[in-house]
Formats: structure tokens, C-alpha cells, sequence
């Protein structure tokens, strides 16, 4: 009987391949825009001005404190009542984005504090500005430090994307949904799912892991 199901849930493959497809686009675009948005809330939660890092702290804090599913909701169901139509996938990109730059603005933030404050020092007594020491002397080192949070970022975007679902995107979960109402094993059906996100997320643990390792040499 478990050979049956599991040819049948293979019959199936199309489907997945689609769904994974979904998820690989809307994980890698929403990581794309979340990366650029996340590092300015980063810097500024980071810089000097007290009053603009608490504004962006607030922010910050506000989408890392609701649940992920509200925030798709918001994008899709209450966007259009103030005249902002979009498509699910669109909905997708813009809460996962936002989700992600939250996330990433905080991981950045904590990368630049993490930068020996002597550095900064070290670059203005070269006569660089604050912006030119920032950009060419501690977001380097602050990017060597973040790299594996970002790539575990990217891992957590991915399983997250799994909630735009809810709001019918055609992405891996929701593959798994439609093949639930023809074969009755779901059991089976979402231990396949399973493998497949797995499949996608453990290259990029194993990747983390790895840099993490060598991110332990001391900055000089």
C-alpha cells in the first residue's frame, strides 16, 4: 500500500517541482530587497543619531514582535483598502522583504557595534570622513562578521515563505495541500514537502556552519 501511495504522490512531480520553483523565487527576491533595506535600517540603528535609531528600533522591533502570518495577511487583505493592489506574489515579496530586512537590520546593527571602536579612530586619523570609515573600513569587517547570520537569515526566509501559502501562492506547502486531495496518505504527501525543504535549506545550514568556523579568527 505504501509503494501505491508513493507512486502516486510521485505522479505528482510536476506539482512539486513547481511549488519548489515558487519558493526558490520568492525566498531569493525577498532576500535580494530585504538584504539592501536591512542594511540602511542596520546603519541607522547603528549610527549616531539617538532619535532616528529608536524611530527604526520601533519598527524594527514592531514586525520581529507579530506574527509573520499578520503580516502577509496585511499585505494582501488590507493593502487594497487604502488603494495598494497586489498580486500574491507581489504580497509575498513585500511581507517576506520587510520581514527580512527587520531581521537583517538588527543582525547588521550588531555587526557594526561588534567592529573595535579603534578602527573608526584608526580611519578618521587618516583624514576619511565618518561616511568614507563606515564604508570602506567597518562595513567590511562588520560584513566578515554577520555573513553566517545572513546565510542563517536566508535559511528562515525560506522556511517562512512556507506561510504565503495561506493566501494561495502556488509554492512548495501549497503543492503539498493540492496533493492531499487526491492521495490519501498526507502523511506521506508532507514527509515529502518535508525532504524537499530540506533538501533546498540544508546546503545553506552546512554553508553557515562553515563560515561560522572560519569567522572565529580575530580581526586585527
Amino acid at each position: 500500500m505504501f509503494w501505491i501511495h508513493l507512486d502516486r504522490v510521485m505522479g505528482y512531480w510536476p506539482v512539486l517541482l513547481k511549488g519548489i520553483g515558487m519558493t526558490l523565487a520568492l525566498s531569493v527576491l525577498s532576500l535580494l530587497i530585504g538584504v539592501v533595506i536591512g542594511f540602511a535600517f542596520g546603519i541607522l540603528r547603528a549610527g549616531p543619531n539617538r532619535a532616528l535609531s529608536r524611530v527604526v528600533g520601533l519598527y524594527i522591533d514592531f514586525f520581529r514582535g507579530t506574527p509573520f502570518l499578520v503580516q502577509v495577511f496585511i499585505a494582501y487583505f488590507v493593502l487594497p483598502a487604502v488603494g495598494i493592489e497586489l498580486s500574491a506574489f507581489a504580497a509575498g515579496v513585500v511581507a517576506l522583504s520587510n520581514a527580512a530586512a527587520c531581521f537583517i537590520g538588527e543582525i547588521v546593527a550588531s555587526g557594526i557595534q561588534a567592529v573595535p571602536p579603534g578602527q573608526s579612530e584608526a580611519a578618521a586619523a587618516t583624514g576619511m570622513s565618518r561616511a568614507q570609515a563606515l564604508r570602506l573600513v567597518v562595513l567590511p569587517q562588520a560584513v566578515r562578521i554577520i555573513t553566517p547570520s545572513l546565510v542563517g537569515q536566508f535559511v528562515l526566509l525560506i522556511k517562512d515563505s512556507s506561510v504565503v501559502s495561506a493566501i494561495g501562492l502556488l509554492d512548495l506547502t501549497r503543492s503539498g495541500w493540492m496533493i492531499v486531495q487526491s492521495v490519501p496518505n498526507g502523511l506521506l504527501v508532507f514527509a515529502i514537502v518535508g525532504i524537499g525543504y530540506f533538501i533546498i535549506c540544508y546546503p545553506l545550514i552546512w554553508l553557515s556552519r562553515r563560515m561560522e568556523g572560519r569567522s572565529q579568527a580575530p580581526i586585527l
